[in-house]
């Protein structure tokens, strides 16, 4: 008997499911040739990797360790097959890339503008997460390319900083407050604010910010969605805080600087170390070079 790839898929499968059942469904195989294929893998290696002795199916200390490297294994062939199938000239290509809510406000659009301008025969796989999930992603070889914030990053991750953001409270065009140069903080006290979720990267810049002047704003609305946050600051005497480049692109909305000003935020293209560049990826990261340098 010969190792092939499935048996890995399977194993994978069952893994990550916790049961033939659930593995099977989700590999479109039956539940006995699955069970089979398992234990003809275990044959081969000489050791048992499931405990099938519980209620959901576990792996042992021996399937732990082979999982472990079956995943690096299957990632290592995925990047190999792409790297064969890469296209030099950009004719054709696919890029898969993950970025934290915030920019999909006001950076995704140039990009992805820019990217099919530039190379039109490249597909973009556009994913909005958090930084953890972007940064696990990078390492899975689940994306290609990511864009978050600088700081503390996973071991394989490595990050290139790009531009420094700038956080500012956001009124509409008709906010009393909108006829200051700078705001001191202490007024925020006796604001209402719409504000993102705890969830949110930023909010907890926000809330840190807060803590640190020692103010309670009162915050009247919470939204998991920047453009339901414009929608409701444009309507309404609500404020928020949000990244100043979000409010250069909407015209109904008002920037307005605090006393003293929010921590910057430095932004950074993120990718997975040593990894496999292909000619999509390399082409993004030389575009998203220029547009910072060219809007400064």
């Amino acid at each position: 008997m010969a190792l092939e790839l499935r048996h890995l898929r399977y194993l994978l499968a069952v893994a990550e499911n916790g049961t033939f059942t659930r593995a099977a469904e989700e590999l479109h195989i039956s539940q006995p040739t699955l069970s089979q294929q398992i234990k003809q893998l275990e044959r081969m290696l000489g050791a048992q990797l499931l405990d099938r002795t519980g209620r959901t199916v576990r792996l042992t200390d021996s399937g732990e360790a082979y999982v472990h490297h079956a995943r690096r294994a299957l990632r290592d062939l995925a990047a190999a097959e792409r790297a064969v199938h890469d296209v030099r000239d950009l004719s054709r290509g696919h890029l898969r890339l993950a970025v934290t809510p915030t920019f999909t406000a006001y950076l995704t659009g140039p990009l992805a503008a820019e990217l099919h301008s530039r190379h039109p025969g490249i597909t973009l796989t556009l994913r909005e997460t958090t930084q953890d999930r972007v940064e696990a992603g990078l390492l899975a070889d689940e994306i290609d390319l990511g864009i978050a914030f600088a700081g503390t990053h996973l071991p394989g991750v490595t990050a290139t900083e790009l531009f420094t953001e700038t956080l500012a409270l956001v009124t509409s065009a008709r906010h009393p407050a909108g006829d200051h140069h700078a705001l001191p903080v202490e007024s925020l006290a006796r604001m209402q604010l719409a504000l993102l979720t705890a969830d949110f990267a930023t909010r907890t810049h926000i809330d840190g910010y807060f803590a640190e002047h020692g103010i309670s704003p009162r915050t009247a609305v919470e939204a998991n969605s920047i453009q339901a946050l414009t929608a409701i600051v444009q309507r309404t005497t609500l404020a928020t805080v949000l990244p100043d480049a979000i409010a250069h692109d909407h015209p109904h909305l008002t920037l307005v600087p605090l006393d003293p000003p929010l921590p910057e935020r430095t932004v950074a293209l993120l990718t997975r170390t040593d990894a496999y560049q292909s000619a999509a990826a390399r082409a993004f990261t030389d575009l998203i070079h220029d547009l910072v340098r060219a809007r400064g």
